[in-house]
């Protein structure tokens, strides 16, 4: 990944909600559509970068994901927050190791490892340090809002947001910016998200929510940032993908799993 012609990929694994789309036990018009863009996995995305794969978050599809995406490495992992559907994929990173020649890095903040240390608490044993392959081995990397830090030959700037009452992060790398799970963004946050190309952003429903976006909401912020292009991401099965595409306005669309832009 090192040609001098490399192009930066951002893939979506994943954009649905923590329950996902369909929704179990759900007979709506979206939950029963075949419109492959209404199937939504959680959270994720890949960022392919000049010296390898950047997953930020790993969700509990996360192995069907990199599977459906073609994604055969990943280098490199970063965290929002520990939220569940952004966490619980991680065992199997356990399969990483392998071709990086050592523990995978954990790009996050402090409580991110605690939870992952409660979560995945066999890792860290006497005896599950020592499992060759039979657990995930992680090399924990602390980083925090408005720092940037290094990987994979890019520069990563984390960006402080809040999801209800929880702090959260976002990722801008160069021109791009990824901002899932939030309600709010700080003033200083939001400056550090000016002159963007391509912003990703949490638009959960129609309907205001206490710890999301909604569609309003997010048009708001979009109007304000003023980024060349927006998609839009964790979204709930009250968006029927093309409807609602046709009501956006220009340069605002609705990401699907398995989508692939440039930046």
């Amino acid at each position: 990944m090192n040609d001098a012609n490399f192009t930066r990929r951002l893939v979506f694994l994943g954009t649905g909600t923590s329950t996902g789309v369909p929704m179990i036990g759900c007979d709506c018009a979206v939950c029963s559509s075949n419109d492959p863009r209404n199937q939504r996995t959680r959270p994720s995305v890949l960022l392919m970068l000049k010296e390898g794969n950047l997953l930020i978050d790993t969700t509990p599809e996360m192995r069907i994901q990199l599977l459906r995406s073609g994604i055969r490495r990943v280098h490199s992992i970063a965290y929002t927050h520990h939220h569940a559907d952004h966490l619980f994929g991680l065992d199997d990173a356990r399969l990483f190791p392998r071709w990086l020649g050592g523990p995978v890095p954990i790009h996050c903040e402090q409580q991110v490892e605690d939870c992952i240390r409660r979560v995945f608490h066999y890792a860290f044993t006497d005896s599950g340090a020592s499992a060759s392959g039979f657990v995930p081995k992680l090399d924990f990397l602390r980083i925090s809002p408005a720092s940037p830090f290094e990987t994979l030959g890019e520069t990563v700037l984390p960006i402080r947001l809040e999801h209800g009452p929880f702090p959260v992060l976002g990722f801008r790398v160069g021109n791009m910016a990824y901002c899932t799970d939030v309600s709010r963004i700080p003033e200083a946050s939001r400056v550090l998200l000016e002159g963007l190309d391509i912003l990703v952003l949490d638009a959960l429903r129609l309907e205001p929510h206490p710890t999301h976006f909604s569609l309003a909401q997010a048009l708001e912020e979009i109007a304000i940032l003023k980024p060349g292009r927006t998609y839009l991401t964790h979204l709930s099965h009250g968006f029927d993908h093309g409807p609602t595409e046709a009501t956006l306005p220009s340069g605002v669309s609705l990401a699907y799993d398995g989508l692939t832009v440039e930046f």
